[in-house]
């Protein structure tokens, strides 16, 4: 039997991102989200909401840019701790020993430490009610080499170790049990 609930957000698991913004060092942050997503494959697009009260907002909504950062295993304590800390009190990059890096077309910097930063121009904002959602364009995405598999070049998601996101709580992606198209592939 299933029970009614009241109406909520239970689409879990996502991704847990650390959102990097700012157009120089002295205005760079990182904020950690979970809502976010694609929108399209052709042209690439992607979309992340956040609460106009967040210290990103304003750089965000002022910058019209942004860069997502996947996390790993190895970046779980800061990709909480940079979402529970505003960026007004503290810098992040500094207090979690992230590395600001150049991204190759927008101001935002990338994670250094992140396997996968996809670098994002907003293209519209979205009022929604506790938060607004950016729409963005997805102008690049760079993807550390060492996580790349040496014979196709396809990321190794298992490698990279990659973490989500579920109802409060942060997990470890488990084993592929399959893959596109493999439930009615010919035997």
């Amino acid at each position: 039997m299933k029970q009614d609930w009241k109406p909520g957000t239970l689409i879990y698991p996502l991704p847990a991102a650390l959102i990097s913004c700012g157009s120089s060092p002295e205005d760079y942050n990182l904020i950690t989200l979970s809502w976010m997503g694609t929108i399209c494959t052709n042209p690439p697009m992607c979309y992340i909401s956040v609460r106009p009260e967040r210290h990103s907002y304003p750089i965000i909504k002022e910058n019209m840019e942004f860069v997502i950062n996947l996390t790993t295993e190895d970046m779980a304590f800061a990709t909480d701790w940079c979402g529970v800390r505003s960026g007004k009190d503290f810098n992040k990059f500094d207090e979690m020993n992230l590395t600001p890096g150049k991204a190759t077309y927008v101001r935002a910097p990338i994670v250094e430490e992140s396997p996968v930063c996809i670098e994002c121009r907003v293209k519209e904002i979205v009022a929604l009610g506790s938060h607004d959602m950016f729409i963005a364009d997805v102008v690049n995405v760079k993807v550390d080499e060492k996580y790349l598999d040496p014979e196709t070049g396809a990321f190794d998601m298992q490698k990279a170790k990659l973490i989500a996101y579920s109802h409060g709580n942060y997990y470890k992606l488990g084993e592929q049990i399959g893959r596109f198209g493999w439930s009615v592939k010919k035997k």
